[in-house]
């Protein structure tokens, strides 16, 4: 006869780590259907009962607005940010940030279009079960920004002696062309995260003296 004396039962999941697993299973989804997305679509991806998912929530409409406050929770990309090793030439590190930053942008208007274009406002499933980890942080939009200016001031810091101009000046520079990066919308293919960093460190002529 097995020996299960030694068994041990895996502890169980908090509410709040099974909210967070239910919302990644679900924004893939939400992405894709925006607020047409079903319980019970999320709950298979989740491999969970769709009664797991109206415990962990209190309705649909909770439920999408966690997916839309992780879709624009910048944490994620801050961490990003702070993994590229300085050790790199500023260019390549630029470029992984340009990318970072890109991918993140790209997520979180993809979630919010497919949900404001399905009929889903943010704020219908927000309540009293809405958790200091949902909230988006203090300071909102402004606190993001400040944030990710600060990681691309720390990832350009190590060559101010080389720049004509400080890394916080660079810096918003960067993020400016990065935040107005030109779609194919307005002409001509979108430039590459490597061709928008060339031009910001070196300009957009073939020399340096500029044309004749």
């Amino acid at each position: 006869m097995a020996d299960t004396t030694s068994r041990r039962r895996a502890p169980a999941m908090s509410t709040e780590q099974r909210r967070a697993m239910i919302v990644a299973a679900a924004l893939p989804l939400v992405a894709e259907h925006g607020a047409a997305v079903t319980t019970s679509q999320i709950a298979r991806a989740a491999g969970i009962g769709e009664g797991t998912v109206f415990r962990a929530f209190a309705d649909k409409d909770e439920l999408l607005d966690a997916c839309l406050t992780e879709a624009m929770n910048p944490s994620h990309v801050l961490r990003e940010l702070t993994s590229i090793s300085l050790d790199e030439p500023l260019a390549d590190r630029l470029t992984q940030a340009a990318e970072a930053l890109h991918a993140h942008l790209g997520r979180m208007g993809t979630v919010i279009g497919a949900l404001h274009g399905t009929g889903h406002r943010r704020g219908r499933g927000l309540g009293e079960r809405q958790t200091a980890d949902d909230r988006p942080p203090s300071g909102g939009r402004e606190a993001s920004t400040k944030a990710t200016h600060e990681a691309i001031v720390e990832l350009i810091e190590p060559d101010r002696a080389a720049l004509r101009l400080e890394p916080e000046k660079v810096a918003s520079v960067f993020l400016g062309m990065l935040f107005t990066r030109p779609r194919s919308a307005f002409g001509g293919a979108e430039p590459t995260s490597e061709e928008l960093v060339d031009i910001l460190l070196h300009g957009a002529f073939t020399r340096p003296e500029g044309p004749a």
